[in-house]
């Protein structure tokens, strides 16, 4: 009965956050091929990456095999990223490309602004949307996201600056084949989702937490169940001449909920001061 009683919640959790992570999945293609149907085709623009290639392809022969391009590039990508990367995370992302390729079959071409600069600033918004969110929830929309996340799990760097880094290349490609106006529209655009990213993709932002707390056994048991490590350091109020504890721990952005949950159900009146890290060396475990 015990182990039922574990075994089943877990089950139950894991299996709702899957349906999750498959909806927000789905919904951040739908955004992906609305920026790219709704703005950036109609005005002949880049987003970058995977997208933008296929996009470069179809303005030069057909853009209505622009989908069937976008798909066809990523495959390879999708191949080489089960290998190197993780099924998870692979096949989320194989989820979110074959929901873009299809979301871009069916939704109408229409220009929704006639001015290429508002197609370029709220495309790019719409589509770091479809892809920040899909990389909150383990996945990614395929082709550079892909690279840039192996990427961003060995170094610290922001998502948002390797697409732009690696966009970049697609958008000189276009001012070359096409026409260097919209390659600047094209880098406006990406400027723009490179920015978006940052805000929602927010593994990579480093915390270091301060907790004087009473409580020091209970918050150390609690705290090390977390997959970051933990310093304690002997303190004493400097009025109340008390002692206390202060640990010390280094969380991300993406983290600082979970750790902030535990702290007040341990100890609700335990101080805690939270700074923004600059920069860590040495060991440090990483999100994967």
């Amino acid at each position: 009965m015990q182990v039922r009683n574990i075994v089943v919640p877990l089950t139950s959790g894991n299996a709702a956050k899957g349906i999750r992570d498959v909806a927000v999945i789905i919904f951040s293609a739908f955004l992906v091929a609305c920026g790219l149907r709704l703005f950036l085709i109609p005005h002949q623009l880049l987003s970058g990456g995977v997208a933008g290639t296929a996009s470069i392809i179809g303005y030069l022969s057909n853009p209505k095999y622009i989908s069937l391009f976008y798909f066809a590039i990523n495959l390879p990508i999708l191949i080489w990223g089960f290998i190197a990367v993780g099924k998870k995370y692979i096949c989320l992302s194989m989820l979110s490309v074959v929901a873009t390729t299809w979301f871009l079959t069916v939704i109408p071409l229409v220009k929704l602004t006639k001015d290429p600069i508002l197609a370029s600033i709220f495309g790019g918004v719409i589509i770091a949307a479809g892809v920040g969110f899909s990389l909150r929830a383990g996945g990614s929309s395929g082709g550079f996201d892909i690279l840039g996340s192996i990427i961003t799990r060995k170094r610290d760097i922001p998502m948002g600056t390797v697409l732009f880094v690696m966009d970049g290349l697609v958008i000189l490609s276009l001012g070359f084949f096409k026409s260097w106006d919209s390659a600047l529209y094209a880098m406006l655009c990406i400027f723009v989702k490179s920015r978006v990213i940052n805000l929602i993709h927010i593994r990579h932002v480093k915390l270091t937490c301060f907790i004087v707390t009473k409580e020091r056994d209970k918050m150390l048991s609690r705290l090390t169940l977390l997959p970051h490590g933990v310093t304690v350091v002997n303190a004493e109020g400097g009025y109340s001449h008390e002692g206390n504890t202060m640990l010390m721990t280094v969380t991300t952005r993406y983290e600082l909920a979970e750790l902030r949950r535990s702290i007040l159900e341990t100890d609700p009146k335990a101080f805690v001061n939270v700074l923004e890290t600059v920069e860590i060396l040495g060991r440090f475990r990483r999100l994967t």
